[in-house]
Formats: structure tokens, sequence, C-alpha cells
């Protein structure tokens, strides 16, 4: 079982600690951090603390080059009780069907699946984790929870692993949530197309093994000026949202101040034992349900990890994913009446909606004009 390898730096760390002085190892941290090279400063300052383990420099730089590698949702994320929960119940009845299968997690994070999976009777597991300082704690949180005789962690991308390099055999059983609020952000729909061609058994179960993506016609201020500004304060700034996010960005539905304006409506759905990350295009006729200015589009997912065991960032449901939203620059009005032409297209990773009312297109890209 392969352990956790600090490799896939953008650039090698030198093997020269001891030719350095330490006032230049200090200086090439600084840099590698105000290049935003999180990862290798990390690295630059653990060799530092090699050489002086209580230099005061370098263990502030540290923990300061980690802090910027490693997302603040990860902690947000463990503590979402429903998503662990649906996960520990698939994850159970994935393993009980055949416990001698090699169990592969994608993206593993804290280890927690991995962990779950070895807890529920799995022989062998290997955790695989792209980020370096991420994989390497993740090594220690299963050594910590005496997994490590059945869990190996892997510091590399999946995409880049192979049997027998990174598995000993092909896994009979996949289990990953590289998602992000919208889906597809993480790359899941490559990664697994991946992860079926190279690293598992034809017959293996793919968790998730299904998705589907929802979308809503939202009427919200609030949530529009989170990513568009006009006159404030006696000065015309809206020419400072050629900045503004042009596809979606995560929050929190019922936080805000909203109206809908339609039904829930479901534009993409996913199989993860066939999808590959081919792009794909999908047109709508939408029926407002109520009048009003349509400052955005809201959607989530419905995720099915196992047949009848289905995760969702649905509003109202406190899931750590939050909802993907698509604001859209000039907010047109919608009528019952009237319907609204709604065009869904993903490129492999991210979804984008364009509407047109009364023939009037809208869509995100405007905003870059």
């Amino acid at each position: 079982m392969e352990t956790t390898r600090e490799s896939d730096l953008i650039e090698p760390v030198p093997d020269t600690a001891g030719t350095l002085e330490l006032a230049e190892f200090l200086r090439w941290g600084r840099d590698l951090h105000q290049q935003g090279r999180y990862e290798d400063a990390a690295k630059a300052y653990q060799l530092i603390l090699g050489l002086d383990r209580h230099n005061e420099e370098a263990l502030v730089g540290h923990g300061r080059a980690v802090r910027r590698a490693v997302p603040r949702w990860h902690w947000e994320m463990l503590h979402d009780e429903e998503r662990a929960e649906l996960y520990d119940v698939a994850i159970r009845r994935a393993v009980a069907a055949d416990p001698e299968s090699l169990v592969l997690d994608i993206g593993a994070g804290s280890g927690l699946l991995a962990m779950m999976a070895a807890r529920a009777g799995a022989r062998q597991v290997v955790a695989c984790e792209g980020q370096p300082s991420v994989a390497e704690t993740t090594a220690r949180v299963v050594r910590v929870a005496g997994y490590d005789d059945a869990v190996g962690v892997v510091s590399k991308m999946s995409t880049r692993m192979s049997v027998p390099a990174d598995l000993p055999r092909r896994a009979g059983l996949l289990v990953t949530e590289i998602v992000d609020c919208g889906l597809l952000g993480e790359g899941i729909l490559g990664t697994i197309a991946h992860a079926r061609e190279h690293l598992l058994t034809p017959d293996a179960t793919i968790m998730p093994s299904r998705a589907r993506i929802i979308v809503q016609l939202v009427e919200s201020a609030p949530l529009h000026r989170k990513n568009h500004v006009g006159k404030l304060y006696g000065f015309d700034l809206a020419p400072f949202n050629r900045l503004s996010t042009l596809e979606y960005f995560d929050s929190r539905l019922d936080r805000h101040e909203h109206r809908t304006l339609s039904e829930p409506l479901p534009v993409f759905d996913f199989d993860f034992y066939t999808d590959g990350a081919e792009p794909r295009r999908a047109e709508f006729q939408v029926r407002p349900t109520a009048a009003g200015k349509l400052h955005a589009l809201a959607f989530w997912f419905e995720m099915e990890l196992m047949p009848g065991i289905t995760l969702t960032n649905a509003p109202g449901r406190g899931s750590h994913w939050k909802q993907a939203i698509q604001v859209l620059p000039v907010p047109p009005h919608v009528q019952p009446g009237e319907p609204v032409t709604l065009e869904a297209v993903h490129d492999g990773e991210c979804v984008r909606f364009g509407v047109s009312v009364g023939g009037v297109r809208q869509e995100a890209e405007e905003a870059a004009e």
C-alpha cells in the first residue's frame, strides 16, 4: 500500500538545505508566498523548520501558507451532518456487498470517507488527495484514528494515477464528492470518466451514481448587489462591473430577501457510470409563476449516492455547499403570461444560463462588456 508522497509541487524543492543560509531560505519562503505559490512556500518553511524547529518566522510563514492553500470550506463541510450521515449509510451498504473490493476515495480531504469505508469492513482503501499539505495531514488523521493498516494515502491527482504504480489493482468501489455548489465545478465528470477507464473494474460501484441540476428564477435585489454596482455616494461605479463574476457564485438563498418567480426546473441529468465531460446545451420555456424583476437564477443539485440515498443542496437544507447563484447584469421584468426562454449550457466543468425575455437575451458574459 502506497503512503503519502510529497511530490507534484510546481517546482521541485532543491535538496541543498545544508548549503543555504537560513536567511536565504526565509527569503525564498517569503518570495514563494508573495507569488501565490502557497504549497511551495509551505514546503520551503518546512525545510527551514527541519533546520531550526523553533524559528518563529518559519512557524508563522508555514501556518500562513498552509491556510492560504487549504480553503476554509473544509471545516464547514466536515460539520455537514446530513452529508456525512448519508455517505456513511451508502458506504456501509456498498462495502457490505463486497468487503474484498479495493476502495478508491478521490479527493479524500480529511480522509473521512476513506475511514468510513474501512470502518464498514473494507480490507483495503486508497485515499487520493491532490493537495500535498492536505494529503500529509490526511495520513496523520488516518494514523491517529487507527486505520492506517487499511487506508493508504496517495498525494497525487487521480488523473495522474495508474495501476499498479498507485493502486495495487483496479478498484471495485469509487467514493468521491468532488462537487461544488453547481455540481460540476471541481471536475467530477472528467475525473470519474478517467477513473472508469484507468482505475476501476468494469463492474465497479460508483458513488455518487447519478445527479441532476435544478434551476429556479429569482427576484432578489440583495443577491444582485453581491455582484453588481451602480451609482453610489455621488459617483458612477458601474465600470467596476467589468470585474464582476461572469458565472455563478455560492450563497444561501434563504438568507437573502427574495421571491421565487418560477417553479424549480430540472435542466441536466448525469449518469456517472456513462457520462463524460463533453459540453451540453439545452433550451427550455419557463412560465413565470409571478410578476417581478428577474435578478438571478438560483440552482442546485440532487446527487444519488446509491439507489434510495440522495444528497441535495436545495434551498433551506443547510448544506455546506449552499446554492449556486448567477445574476443577470440587466434584470428583465417577467410576467406569468410571457414565457421565458432559458438556455442551459455546461462545458464539462461549469454551468451557465442565458435568458431571453421578449426576444431580448440576457447572460452573464454581457457584464464584461
